[in-house]
Formats: C-alpha cells, sequence, structure tokens
C-alpha cells in the first residue's frame, strides 16, 4: 500500500510507450515497402530480408541472417526453402565447417536483389522526402542511437 506522502504511480498508457512506437512505425513503413515486393516477386518479409541480406553481404549461413535481421530460425529456414525452390538461391556446404551451409543468391535472385534494391533506395527517398531533410537526419540519429542503447540496457522493453 503506498504511502500518503508519495505520487501515484503513473497509469501504463500503450500508445505512449515507445517499443510500442516503434514497432507501429516500423510496421507500417515495412508494410508499404512490402507492397512492392509482394506484386512484383510474391515474396513474404522474410523472404525479402533474406535476399537482401545476401545480396548486401554475400554468401553467409541462415544463423547470420538470424543474427543480423533478428529474425527466427525456423522462419528463416522456410524462407531459404521457398527461394531455392524459387531459383533465386543456392544451398552449398561451408568449405572449413561442413557441418554449416552457406547460403548464395543465384543470379535470377540477384536481379531480385538489384531490382528490389533500386525500388527500396526510392522509397527510402520518398519516405525520407515526407520527413524533410532535417527531421529525417535527426530521426536517423535517433533510431542508430536508441540501437545502441538498448543493446546495453537491462532488456525490459
Amino acid at each position: 500500500m503506498p504511502r500518503k506522502d508519495q505520487p501515484p504511480e503513473p497509469e501504463f498508457n500503450l500508445e505512449n510507450f515507445l517499443p510500442y512506437l516503434l514497432n507501429q512505425a516500423a510496421e507500417r513503413t515495412s508494410e508499404e515497402f512490402h507492397e512492392h515486393y509482394r506484386a512484383e516477386y510474391d515474396l513474404t518479409r522474410t523472404q525479402w530480408r533474406v535476399v537482401a541480406n545476401l545480396g548486401r553481404f554475400g554468401s553467409m549461413a541462415a544463423a547470420e541472417i538470424c543474427r543480423i535481421s533478428h529474425i527466427e530460425k525456423t522462419a528463416v529456414s522456410r524462407a531459404v526453402s521457398v527461394l531455392e525452390s524459387r531459383g533465386l538461391l543456392a544451398r552449398s556446404r561451408d568449405a572449413a565447417d561442413k557441418r554449416q551451409e552457406s547460403l548464395t543468391l543465384t543470379p535470377a535472385g540477384t536481379e531480385v536483389f538489384r531490382t528490389l534494391g533500386k525500388r527500396a533506395i526510392d522509397y527510402d527517398d520518398r519516405l525520407r522526402s515526407r520527413l524533410g531533410p532535417h527531421l529525417s537526419s535527426q530521426l536517423e540519429a535517433m533510431l542508430r542511437q536508441l540501437i545502441l542503447a538498448a543493446g546495453s540496457g537491462d532488456g525490459d522493453g
């Protein structure tokens, strides 16, 4: 029971909870861009992220994609299977560790990455222009700072 001289505890408001706001912004902007890769290539968000990581960083293991993208292993595994069946990526045994598979975009996958990469740049430019250069630059800096700060936080979010 709180003492009479203590201020009342603040009431929790989800709409003001920073992780919730960040999630809402991420979902809205991701969904808007999702229209591009779904309409043209029938890709899911996870499939696009696998393609984007392989296109950006080159061959890597699925575990590395999970780590970089913060996507669950089963979701990446399903995405890899679909992308492989569609001829967009290939698997091979890692030369250094035969237990590990290395994933690589095929020429068709590389073309998807290049096409969608250009659309992603255009989408990012439009999003930034909606915010204006000053606010866009501030937001990017704040998000980068938040990523660093959250990495050293207590994990209660």
